[in-house]
This record gives structure tokens, C-alpha cells and sequence, in this order.
């Protein structure tokens, strides 16, 4: 029997989570966003109640380039490959479920990624079981590099998260003013995050304590992906209780 498990994000579905809850012990699924200090921050000030109550959030994620075509036609597409982590930070900072979507999928790249079966960019727009609002927007390639960022508004007040960059230096000249552009891609800006994320699992094996990221956590953003999926090709609302 596999005890211990750390397992992709999106790679869980209905079938996998009985197997999981029944075979694992302690499974934790590889949504790294948790851990990093950004979004923690965010997830602070929903939960310490600084925020106030939640009334409205926006995710931005884009990507430096396209990814190779071989690699979205088995990726599952942009609103599982990519905007995944989008909905599990909806439902980290949230601290609420999904109950409706309405989404878009759009070619601003040409028809590389259309005829491969996929959107270079998608819009979502979230209702929660609290009533709080949501919009997310995905972008396969921004000339500008890794977009990580993120703004949460509430009765008390709004918080926003930028990008990560190698340092905070800006230069003012006669041109203008000009920073450094955002960390490369994942795994330059989410490094340290990955390494928390395996400590928080190993500290909860060698506790025997449950994982911070549960197997149910690895479920529920992939209801949602496919639920946006089903309202991009049908162009209407979605709620969740439609995925079986």
C-alpha cells in the first residue's frame, strides 16, 4: 500500500480521489501558489479579517511564450494546464466554493493553438457560494514575460500582489523610468514556494498530521476547469452542480 503521496495538480479526478482516499494516507497535490509568500500574504488578510468580508477578486496569469503545440495537445488545455492554479487560488483566498462560471476562450496567436483543440487565452468570470465575485484571465504569451498577480477586495479594504522580479531596482533617466522584467517562468518565480510545499508534506508525514493540500483540494479545481470548458463551447453560465 502507497502511504505517502504528492501528486500534480490536475491530475485528479472523481475515480482517482476514491482511490487516493482509500489507498493513501497522506496525499498532497502540487498547487504550489499556497506556499509562495505573495499569495500567503493575500490569504492572511482574508483570513485574519483584515480584508474585511470578501466582496470581489481578480487572478491574472500569462504565460512568456506559447508553450510547444505538442505539449497542449495533451495538456488538456488552458483552463486545465493553466488556469488550474487560478481556481484553486480562488478557492484558497476565497475561503469558499464556485458555484457558477461564465467563460470565454479566444486565438490572438493565430490557429496554431485552435487547431491543436485549444484557447491562447480565456476569460472566466466566478460567482462564490458566499456571493463574493471573481474574474480570472489566462494568457498563453505576454511580450512582457510571467505575469503573477493578483487583487482582493473587501468591506475594510483591497490588497494586491505584483510580480517577482531579480530585484526591485528602478532606473530613472531622461527616457523614462524602467524596472526589471518578471522572473522567467515557474520555476524561477515559484522556487521557493515549491521547496515549502515539500516541507509542509514531509512535516506532515513525519507528524502523521493531514496534508495542507488535500486530495479534495486536487478534485475541486478540476470540476471547475471543466466547467468553464462546457460554458466557453456552450456561451453561457455554467453552474458547478452541472459536472457529474
Amino acid at each position: 500500500m502507497l502511504r505517502y503521496g504528492l501528486i500534480g495538480a490536475g491530475r485528479i479526478g472523481r475515480v482517482h480521489l476514491n482511490a487516493i482516499t482509500n489507498f493513501i494516507d497522506n496525499a498532497e497535490i502540487g498547487f504550489q501558489r499556497r506556499f509562495d509568500h505573495n499569495f500567503k500574504a493575500l490569504h492572511q488578510a482574508v483570513i485574519s479579517g483584515r480584508i474585511g468580508e470578501l466582496h470581489y477578486m481578480n487572478l491574472t496569469s500569462r504565460g512568456p511564450s506559447a508553450p510547444p503545440i505538442e505539449y497542449v495537445k495533451v495538456s488538456g488545455g488552458i483552463f486545465m494546464d493553466m488556469m488550474i492554479h487560478d481556481f484553486d487560488m480562488a478557492r484558497f483566498l476565497s475561503q469558499s466554493e464556485v458555484t457558477e462560471v461564465y467563460a470565454k476562450g479566444g486565438y490572438f496567436l493565430g490557429n496554431l493553438l485552435k487547431d491543436a483543440g485549444d484557447y491562447d487565452s480565456a476569460i472566466v468570470e466566478m460567482t462564490f457560494k458566499t456571493g463574493a465575485w471573481g474574474t480570472i484571465h489566462n494568457a498563453r504569451d505576454a511580450a512582457y514575460g510571467y505575469d503573477q498577480r493578483a487583487e482582493i477586495f473587501g468591506s475594510k479594504g483591497m490588497m494586491l500582489i505584483n510580480n517577482d522580479s531579480e530585484s526591485n531596482a528602478v532606473f530613472s533617466g531622461k527616457d523614462g523610468v524602467t524596472s526589471e522584467k518578471p522572473l522567467f517562468f515557474f520555476l524561477e518565480r515559484y522556487t521557493p514556494a515549491y521547496a515549502e510545499e515539500i516541507r509542509a508534506f514531509t512535516n506532515a508525514v513525519i507528524n502523521k498530521t493531514p496534508s495542507p493540500v488535500n486530495a479534495f483540494d486536487g478534485l475541486q479545481p478540476v470540476i471547475i476547469a471543466l466547467a468553464c470548458l462546457k460554458s466557453a463551447k456552450e456561451n453561457r453560465v455554467v453552474k458547478i452542480s452541472e459536472i457529474s
